[in-house]
């Protein structure tokens, strides 16, 4: 059975795939015509997720995942959150690392806890499945690692080592995205029977 990846991320896309190596389902990226996706206007991961799935699963007529994710700083009241990804004005990773760098620099090292957060949504003709999943760990003061994304090269995980230093296979064991996907993958068969 295919499912959709409702993402134009690419960096989130190799993850799926990669998560979902030794699933039954086949799970495939969007096809080039549809250009962009809906504009995030839900006030949770969950209902940004949602908004996405849906739309992609009426699009092409077959079950849909959407994936909502981002950082939460506890310092900064848990921003960026929903606006990760377009924590900077440009929106690139690059400049969302650095602004939150700079945001960062008033607050001591005992005061930069932070946690990622995702929620997955999977939506086929009306029938909805969510799960959720977080890493915790804490904010950097430099830049460290050249795998991963986001804001992967700034986040200390608890063991001590920056999220983007980790081999992929290292990340997929304790990532959010990981854990939200272990358990959508328990449901997703109420999506397609």
């Amino acid at each position: 059975m295919k499912i959709a990846v409702a993402t134009k991320n690419q960096g989130k896309l190799k993850e799926f795939k990669e998560l979902a190596s030794n699933s039954d389902y086949e799970f495939i990226h969007l096809p080039e015509n549809i250009v962009d996706l809906p504009p995030e206007t839900g006030s949770s991961f969950y209902e940004n997720a949602l908004i996405k799935a849906q739309f992609v699963s009426k699009e092409l007529g077959i079950p849909a995942i959407g994936d909502d994710s981002g950082l939460e700083v506890d310092a900064l009241e848990g921003k960026p959150g929903i606006y990760s990804a377009r924590y900077s004005e440009s929106g690139t990773d690059q400049d969302n690392c650095l602004k939150l760098l700079k945001d960062m620099e008033p607050y001591e090292a005992n005061l930069r806890s932070a946690r990622f957060r995702c929620c997955l949504v999977g939506y086929f003709e009306g029938m909805i499945i969510k799960s959720y999943g977080s890493l915790e760990g804490d904010i950097a003061t430099e830049f460290k690692g050249s795998q991963g994304f986001g804001y992967d090269p700034i986040f200390i995980t608890k063991n001590g080592s920056h999220l983007a230093e980790l081999s992929k296979k290292e990340k997929n064991k304790i990532s959010h995205r990981s854990e939200a996907f272990k358990y959508i993958l328990k449901e997703l068969d109420k999506l397609v029977s």
